[in-house]
Formats: C-alpha cells, sequence, structure tokens
C-alpha cells in the first residue's frame, strides 16, 4: 500500500503573477464565489499585502472561478445565522466589521491599478467589489445588481460609498432601492463597465489593457492612482498641493529620465522603479 492521499483544500484566492501583472482569482465556485470565512478575509488581506510590496508588479486583474464573479454573501449561511450572520445584533455588527469588512478595506488600499474582469454575474457585494476596481471590463454574460434589498438586507460591505462614485447618486440609488440586475450592455451606459467582450475574450481583453497599463513606471502608477483615490473625497487645493509633491518626487526618477530620453531616442523604455 502506498501512502495515505491527502485531500488538498484549493485557494480561496488564487493568486498568478504573468510579467509585471498578477492575476487574482476568487476561487470558490461551489458557492458561486461568495465571500465568507476568515480563510477568504485573510487571503484578500495578504495579497494586497504582497502586491503592495512588491514593484515589480505594475498591475492586477480580480475575477472569479467559474461562471459567476462573486455572488456576494452566502445567502445559506444567512438563512441558518452561521458564520458572520450568527449572534446578536451586536455580534452581526462586529463580525462585519472584522470579517467582510477587511476585504473592503484590503482592495481599496490596493497601491497598484486593478481591473474587475467580470465573468458573470457580480451581486450584492460582488457588484461592490467590481466597483472598489480601478477599471471593469465585462463579459456579456456579466450581471451586475445591488440586491441587497431583495433579501432584506442592505449595502453592508461599503456599497453606499463606492457604487454612487462609479454611477453617480441617481443610477446608485435607483439600484440599491429596487435591487433590480443590469446587464452588460445596461451596465455599460450606466458606466458601470468601460467594455463589453465576449466570454471567451475577457481574459485576453483585460491582460492586454493590464499591460498596456503596466508598460508605464510602476512608481507612477502608484501615485497616480493615490491621486486619483484622494480626489474622490478632497479639496482641489489639497489635489494640487499633493500633486506638486509628488511631481517633485516624479521629476527625480530614474524612469522619469528613462522616458525622456527614451521619447527623444524613439525607442521603448524600459522602466526600473527608480
Amino acid at each position: 500500500m502506498g501512502p495515505p492521499k491527502v485531500k488538498t483544500v484549493p485557494e480561496k484566492l488564487k493568486y498568478a503573477q504573468q510579467d509585471n501583472v498578477v492575476v487574482l482569482t476568487i476561487n470558490d465556485p461551489a458557492t458561486r464565489n461568495a465571500i465568507n470565512g476568515e480563510e477568504m478575509f485573510a487571503a484578500f488581506e495578504e495579497s494586497v499585502a504582497r502586491l503592495n510590496g512588491d514593484l515589480s508588479v505594475r498591475a492586477a486583474i480580480l475575477t472569479g472561478e467559474g461562471s459567476a464573479f462573486c455572488s456576494g454573501g452566502n445567502i445559506r449561511e444567512m438563512r441558518a445565522k452561521t458564520g458572520m450572520f450568527a449572534g446578536t445584533p451586536e455580534q452581526v455588527a462586529s463580525q462585519y466589521r472584522t470579517g467582510v469588512h477587511r476585504v473592503t478595506r484590503a482592495l481599496f488600499r490596493l497601491d497598484v491599478p486593478v481591473i474587475a474582469a467580470v465573468n458573470g454575474p457580480a451581486i450584492g457585494l460582488g457588484c461592490d467589489l467590481a466597483c472598489i476596481c480601478d477599471i471593469r471590463i465585462a463579459s456579456a454574460k456579466a450581471v451586475f445588481a445591488a440586491s441587497f434589498i431583495k433579501v432584506g438586507l442592505l449595502p453592508g460591505d461599503g456599497g453606499a460609498w463606492f457604487l454612487p462614485r462609479v454611477v453617480g447618486y441617481p443610477r446608485a440609488a435607483e439600484m440599491i432601492f429596487t435591487g433590480s440586475a443590469l446587464d452588460a450592455n445596461a451596465a455599460r451606459e450606466a458606466g458601470l463597465v468601460s467594455r463589453i467582450t465576449s466570454p471567451e475574450d475577457l481574459m485576453n481583453e483585460s491582460m492586454a489593457v493590464a499591460k498596456q497599463i503596466a508598460s508605464n513606471p510602476p512608481q507612477m502608477l502608484r501615485m497616480a492612482k493615490r491621486l486619483l483615490r484622494e480626489a474622490q473625497q478632497a479639496s482641489l487645493d489639497t489635489i494640487l498641493e499633493m500633486s506638486a509633491a509628488y511631481q517633485a518626487l516624479a521629476h527625480h526618477t530614474a524612469d522619469h529620465e528613462e522616458a525622456v530620453t527614451a521619447m527623444l531616442e524613439k525607442r521603448t523604455p524600459q522602466f526600473v522603479g527608480k
């Protein structure tokens, strides 16, 4: 007899790097990639920390395994009042703060530009995760819904902050108050996604955009993203001050010198993150 077989537990969030691009794949197709459990929460935090600490990474893609992008919370646990939905109202509130809010905060604090490659339904929290990303590219099979109201809930993960910043307050209010879904075409009309692809072309298209982003200086990409994020809530004067400070730093980088020199020499620049 050989050694006993060891059952391996699949990663809840797969991390794969291709050149300067990392693909994060939510990997729980049995729940249609619902976000729940310590393993999932920790995986988002650890993956973002890894990305933020690695200057070889210049862009990221977030997608889902199987037919769904993310179905939101685990509705079976909601019905059974187990997991993060167990206990008194005070306990449930605490479990949101120490659970799914960690995913929201981690993804929002990701330094590199991130593309949501929405391969299928993005429901509830799934829609909100897509909104936290900088760019959304949708498969023709994608569906978006801020459908918390349909299960007698409300956006508990920050969606009331993110969705209006993507589609505007009136459209966000309609989506949240009705819980109605948008197909890929309606999502593009609402400004929720920038482009639609066939299902088989989604990752190739997303990777092409990611590589176009990744062809630029890594430090500048991260500073540009910080400016964009801060500009959502800061005053013009604050952003002008930040812009001046970041620009001064940029002028003294080797990558800036390389970019200017390469432009004058009519060649492709080679950036090193310095």
